[in-house]
């Protein structure tokens, strides 16, 4: 006969969810359904000496306090916001006030908070100038005297026609290299003409802004810098690959070559499509082929100029920058998990780059 023995604390047990002030939230097991604010900091791996600041997200949208010792209703949510912190910071979003465990909050925190759509924009309002738009990204300080306000409303939308080519934008500020991308054309193989209207004409350069709030802005015009009679310059061959790389570059039709640059071997493959979803329809794509490749694994990838989602929304891991050949190159963290780790008898450059065009449709959802 079987005897069962039942644990007193297995009905006790609950999983909330616990976030600091990024608001990426994970799971956590307590042991009481009455956990109170300094069980739920030691949770989280707050120490006593801390400290913490700990507020709960009530499902009605509002931020609570939970001093150390009082207990929690876990009746109006289960989430809770632990920061270092003995103060807050008063804002107010879509004209609800919430006190923010920071002196910072980001345009993504913004956007949670007040539950705001990925195809509104957020605005942070002021009184003698703009309102400033607020990327996803960016970074706000909020310890000021007043109380600052975000609103979010529905992007307006800048046109700017480039050779031809109308392209939107979000923000009335819009560079050079991002425009000329979005419109198909490599930055670096131009040269870049303004034209306004009762203006003379004005070369740009690569890392130049472009206003479209100008008055009279008609179009970029772009002229090619080398025309020659036909013959094509060779690529950077700086050190080989495999056979089955180089014959699958060879196959996708794009200009590829290999650079040695900063103590580190790139593959360099210049407009590499991209799907449908990004504000460029094209990139340049670096991949880091280590020296004992293809015993070592390609990892990650890289894009210039970076890339973006046309709804503005950020990209997750794609924060870092790397220079590569002296460009500013966007570094996608997207690595092999443990069910398929790299295998050099099978892995190589083409195996990768599945990987890379998997995570890109990824991004945008298909």
């Amino acid at each position: 006969m079987t005897i069962e023995h039942h644990d007193p604390y297995r009905d006790k047990k609950i999983t909330i969810e616990i976030a600091g002030i990024d608001l990426n939230f994970r799971a956590f097991q307590l042991d009481t359904k009455t956990p109170t604010g300094g069980k739920i900091a030691k949770a989280f791996g707050f120490n006593l000496d801390q400290p913490a600041y700990v507020m709960q997200w009530r499902d009605d949208g509002d931020l609570e306090d939970l001093r150390v010792q009082e207990e929690a209703d876990l009746a109006n949510g289960t989430k809770f916001i632990v920061a270092e912190a003995d103060s807050t910071n008063r804002i107010r979003v879509e004209g609800e006030g919430f006190d923010w465990p920071s002196d910072t909050i980001t345009g993504a925190v913004v956007r949670k908070l007040g539950r705001i759509p990925a195809e509104r924009g957020i605005y942070l309002e002021r009184t003698d100038e703009p309102d400033r738009p607020i990327e996803d990204l960016d970074v706000v300080k909020i310890k000021t005297q007043g109380v600052e306000q975000f609103r979010s409303r529905k992007p307006e939308v800048w046109e700017l026609n480039v050779q031809g080519k109308k392209i939107a934008s979000l923000t009335p500020v819009i560079s050079v290299v991002d425009a000329l991308t979005r419109a198909g054309f490599d930055p670096n193989a131009w040269i870049i003409i303004l034209k306004v209207a009762g203006q003379p004409k004005r070369q740009l350069q690569v890392g130049d802004d472009i206003d479209l709030r100008t008055p009279g802005i008609e179009k970029v015009r772009l002229t090619a810098k080398d025309v020659n009679n036909g013959e094509a310059h060779a690529p950077s061959r700086d050190f080989r690959l495999l056979e089955v790389d180089e014959f699958y570059l060879d196959g996708l039709g794009l200009h590829w070559e290999t650079r040695t640059s900063d103590g580190h071997r790139w593959i360099i493959i210049r407009d590499y499509p991209v799907p449908d979803g990004y504000t460029a329809r094209s990139t340049m794509l670096a991949l880091m082929v280590p020296s004992v490749y293809p015993q070592a694994e390609i990892d990650m990838f890289y894009a210039y100029p970076p890339l973006q989602r046309s709804t503005g929304a950020a990209i997750p891991a794609t924060e870092a920058t790397q220079f590569v050949a002296g460009f500013p190159f966007q570094r996608w963290s997207r690595h092999r998990g443990s069910i398929a780790p790299w295998n050099p008898r099978q892995d190589n450059v083409v195996t990768h780059l599945a990987l890379v065009e998997s995570a890109l449709l990824k991004e945008v959802g298909e």
